[in-house]
This record gives structure tokens, sequence and C-alpha cells, in this order.
């Protein structure tokens, strides 16, 4: 299990590469990889946006990301997972957060990435701010139901 929060930009699939090259220890045992790529929309609540920042709270943050990743290596038999999520100034289209699990059958992997990208959406401490084009910035009030 590994956990990324960073300000900086990045290619989550040249990450996700680097990170199943480095995973030789899981050759032959897992079957299945789910994954989900967020990226930042240049709209949200009807009006148009230019830029988002994103806070969260180090040391929390990552325990409540370790902790989805432990509950879901559990319930699903995880062989591995990733979480890697952004935090500071980000532009419309530029990734967010990824999300990775490897396991040993599909129907495990879609559901337990879905279960941690939920969690993270819903519960995880972080706290957005968004530039509106029209010059005003506003928090976001509330995460996604999930759907």
């Amino acid at each position: 299990m590994t956990i990324i929060i960073d300000s900086k930009a990045f290619d989550p699939w040249k990450v996700l590469d680097d990170y199943q090259q480095n995973m030789p220890h899981l050759e032959g045992q897992y079957g299945a990889t789910a994954v989900f790529v967020g990226t930042m929309r240049d709209f949200n609540e009807g009006d148009n946006v230019s830029e988002m920042f994103l806070e969260h709270y180090p040391g929390m943050t990552e325990r409540h990301l370790e902790n989805i990743c432990k509950l879901a290596t559990g319930e699903y038999q995880l062989l591995e997972s990733l979480v890697v999520h952004r935090v500071g100034a980000i532009k419309p289209n530029e990734p967010i957060v990824l999300v990775a699990v490897w396991t040993a059958h599909r129907k495990q992997a879609f559901e337990a990435c879905r279960e941690i990208m939920e969690d993270l959406k819903s519960k995880a401490p972080f706290w957005k701010k968004e530039q509106l084009k029209d010059g005003q910035d506003r928090w976001v009030k509330k995460n996604t139901n999930g759907y």
C-alpha cells in the first residue's frame, strides 16, 4: 500500500506504469487491476471554474487514506493499492487523484477501487476552494454523494 499526497502535477499513467514495474514480488498473483483517475473540471454547480485550491490536514489525511486501503485490503483481498492525491493549486484538465488496486479477480478489484474512491471523496479531510472565472472564490460546501 502506498499513499502519496503532493502539490506537484503528475501523469497518472506514468505513475501507474512505474509503480507496477516495481511490483515483481506479485508477478503471477494478480489477475485484475482497477484504476480510477479523477480530473479537475472547468465547471461546478452551474458556474465556470478557472482553478481550485485543495487543502488537507497533513498526517491525518494520510492516516485516513491508509485506513481506507487497509479496510479494503481485508474485505477484497487486495494484493496492492496505490492512492495519489494532489493538493495546492490545480487547473482544469489536471489529474487530482489516482486510485489503483491489484487483486486476483476483477470483481474485487472493481469494488475495492470504487469503495476507496467513494470514501476518499466523501470522508477524507480535504477542503476545496474554487476560483470562478468571474473572479469570485468559494469553498466547496459538500462532496459528492457517491454517484
